[in-house]
């Protein structure tokens, strides 16, 4: 049986790719290559929910991972922020963003096979609403039985400093399949 691993991180930094960066490390897997892939789950898989990914292997090596990512700029002096991520969610433009969002669902067989489903976006409730409508979508696609369901949400929140280190925020959830392989 093969484990998928749920970690999530957040993180803040002076520039979008810093603070993602800064979320892989809080969620313990800055050190490798991610490669995406789209949102099956393999029959005989067994997932476990983690605070931290443990060592994977050496660094450098390619990870594969199905990723929920929001990443949110606070712009100076009117308040409003905009929104970046990956994910299946629509394009999200903010007024007034408060958090950065990601959310990671799964529904899985008594197989071990299921889906996955992410999105992302700065309302937690709209994100879980987005994670949980997928997940029905994904269910009617497939003609299996499916037994179990849960979803992590993962906020960030947009609390502008100073001196601009921390001007982005990213918040990140990764379901992380197995271990890490050579990329060379």
């Amino acid at each position: 049986m093969s484990t998928i691993r749920i970690v999530a991180g957040t993180g803040r930094g002076p520039t979008a790719m810093a603070s993602y960066d800064t979320a892989l490390a809080d969620a313990g897997v800055h050190n490798y290559n991610l490669v995406s892939v789209s949102s099956m789950i393999p029959a005989g898989s067994d997932i476990e929910r983690h605070d931290t990914a443990s060592d994977l292997g050496p660094v450098g090596e390619r990870l594969t991972v199905v990723e929920a990512r929001a990443t949110v700029e606070a712009r100076a002096g009117d308040g409003a922020a905009s929104v970046t991520g990956s994910a299946a969610a629509d394009d999200v433009e903010p007024a007034d963003a408060a958090v950065a969002t990601a959310g990671l669902g799964w529904s899985v067989t008594e197989a071990g096979r299921g889906i996955f489903y992410e999105a992302s976006g700065v309302d937690p409730a709209s994100v879980r609403e987005t994670v949980t409508a997928g997940l029905a979508a994904g269910r009617d696609l497939r003609e299996w039985s499916f037994d179990d369901e849960a979803i992590v949400i993962e906020t960030a929140d947009r609390i502008a400093d100073e001196n601009g280190s921390g001007r982005f925020v990213t918040a990140i959830v990764l379901a992380v399949y197995g271990e890490s392989e050579p990329i060379l």
